[in-house]
């Protein structure tokens, strides 16, 4: 059922064309959305490791802003999963979904699946993971894409700006072998924000929340500063 709810009131909205930034508790902006409002749910929710206070000595500056900020502050969004209600608003309100981390919600997700997803992180003989999961409700083989996400090593140069953060390729190749023309998307938890420029890139039209307001700015200027780019040259 879809409830108009008063503590959305604060929601900060951003629109970018056909792309639409939103500064709210995803769980309440979807209950505002009707039964398969979303053609395609493309999702990272924070997996409840401790990712968050991880990685602290890492400074890059903020060049659209303040170049001796420390961009990766200190924060808790971590600490725990999603809740069941937030898996139920999400499948109720979309057709079809890909999960990150989806090996750490199989409890909450209850839906079983043969189409998962594999990032293999090219990670050789380093100690950070080989790679990570993603579920999909498609019917679909397992699929493997491969870019190097090592720490400091990236096979294509990109300004990092959320611990989790994950390459604009990654989520440029879901689209091209999950979505099709003209479908809407939803990122309930946008982070650094590459699924606004990979669906700008590709022509879908997208709603990001991100509870979050230091990220929400980020994405924000990360996307305006990807566009000023694409202008130029």
């Amino acid at each position: 059922m879809v409830k108009k709810l008063k503590n959305l009131g604060k929601m900060k909205k951003e629109e970018r064309g056909d792309i639409c930034f939103y500064n709210c508790d995803c769980i309440e902006f979807m209950k505002t959305k009707p039964d398969n409002y979303y053609d395609l749910a493309i999702v990272d929710p924070p997996y409840g490791i401790g990712e968050s206070k991880k990685k602290r000595e890492n400074t890059k500056s903020d060049k659209w802003n303040n170049p001796k900020k420390k961009v990766h502050n200190i924060k808790d969004w971590d600490s725990k999963p999603p809740d069941e209600e937030y898996f139920n608003e999400l499948f109720r309100i979309s057709k079809n979904q890909i999960i990150w981390g989806g090996n750490y919600f199989i409890d909450k997700i209850k839906k079983p699946s043969m189409g998962w997803v594999f990032w293999d992180k090219k990670n050789g003989e380093s100690d950070f993971s080989d790679g990570e999961l993603a579920y999909t409700s498609f019917n679909k083989g397992l699929r493997k894409f491969e870019w190097l996400w090592n720490g400091f090593q990236k096979q294509k140069p990109e300004e990092r700006w959320h611990p989790t953060q994950k390459p604009l390729a990654l989520y440029r190749w879901l689209l091209l072998n999950y979505a099709t023309e003209g479908q809407k998307i939803l990122d309930t938890h946008g982070g650094s924000g590459s699924i606004a420029i990979a669906c700008h890139e590709e022509k879908y039209s997208l709603d990001i929340c991100e509870i979050d307001t230091e990220y929400f700015e980020q994405s924000l200027k990360r996307f305006d500063f990807y566009i000023r780019q694409l202008k130029l040259f």
